[in-house]
């Protein structure tokens, strides 16, 4: 089967997103660590239990969200305990599980970086796209989410 090679308008598109994610990425990523200490994978852990009402994830469910290694999430926990942002619970009935539970320090901790980290966002990514062009890429991003997502099928 001939591979069906990208033409000048879809490799335009794919190499600029690609460049883009990894520009905006390592940029984002910097002005969150020198505006607050924290760095990507901490906001994201952080981001995480604040959007639940008990401020808590079950590790295995975190990891599957940050598409990371459990025992590679729970290296990066550790590290996070040791500065006080979030603890670890056992998981009632599975010795085996963790919680992840956000602490008084890890949501001030958060409440004190997100401002600057969406004003980050704002100044490199946001603000240079007209109102259009934002609908438009959140249609992208469904789609694309829509048709990567390991649950669609369950």
């Amino acid at each position: 089967m001939e591979p069906r090679w990208l033409d000048d308008a879809e490799f335009r598109a794919w190499i600029g997103y690609r460049r883009m994610r990894l520009l905006l990425d390592a940029e984002v990523s910097r002005d969150l660590m020198r505006d607050s200490g924290l760095s990507a994978p901490d906001y994201d852990v952080l981001s995480a239990l604040t959007s639940t009402e008990d401020h808590r994830w079950r590790l295995t469910k975190l990891a599957d969200r940050m598409l990371w290694s459990k025992s590679r999430l729970s290296r990066h926990i550790s590290r996070m305990e040791q500065r006080g942002l979030v603890r670890r619970e056992e998981f009632e009935g599975d010795a085996r599980g963790a919680m992840i539970v956000l602490t008084e320090g890890g949501l001030r901790a958060i409440q004190e970086a997100a401002p600057a980290h969406v004003e980050s966002v704002r100044r490199h990514f946001v603000d240079l796209l007209s109102p259009e062009q934002i609908q438009t890429l959140g249609t992208i991003a469904e789609t694309v989410l829509t048709h990567l997502d390991p649950a669609k099928g369950a």
